[in-house]
């Protein structure tokens, strides 16, 4: 059994974050994703549904096997428990591979990692992003 890990904020989810984890399910037979809690989104800007409900709403896509909160303090803690073969990353994950491998060897995590491929992206108003959902309401409803 091959089991892959997914990781990502997923706020208000659209069709790139289902694209991904059907992609990344396929690199594997069991799916396991780590929701990033609030406080560890630091890249950009937080996000507006809180952990909890983040976490749930990833848990009830098809191809999820199992979601988890991430790790308050240490985001290789859920990587270590769930001991997985394949780390699945977005196509457009801001996560630098070779330092991502590094830091997994340094834990004595061996596995390998894979990038997602992206969405197709031909049709201008598909929103396949948090921040265009978010700047699309604020037209639309503000």
């Amino acid at each position: 059994m091959t089991r892959v890990v997914a990781q990502g904020t997923f706020d208000i989810l659209h069709p790139g974050h289902v694209h991904y984890l059907r992609d990344a399910k396929a690199m594997g037979d069991e799916l396991h994703v780590i929701v990033a809690r609030s406080v560890n989104v630091t890249h950009k800007e937080p996000p507006v549904i809180p952990d909890d409900q983040r976490r749930e709403m990833v848990a009830a896509l098809k191809p999820v096997d199992e979601a988890h909160l991430g790790h308050p303090e240490d985001i290789f803690v859920p990587i270590e428990r769930i001991d997985p073969d394949v780390i699945a990353l977005g196509y457009d994950q801001h996560h630098d591979e070779e330092k991502l491998q590094a830091a997994l060897a340094d834990r004595g995590i061996d596995c390998e990692i894979r990038r997602a491929s992206p969405l197709d992206r031909e049709d201008p108003d598909r929103l396949l992003s948090t921040g265009r959902i978010i700047d699309r309401v604020l037209d639309e409803r503000a």
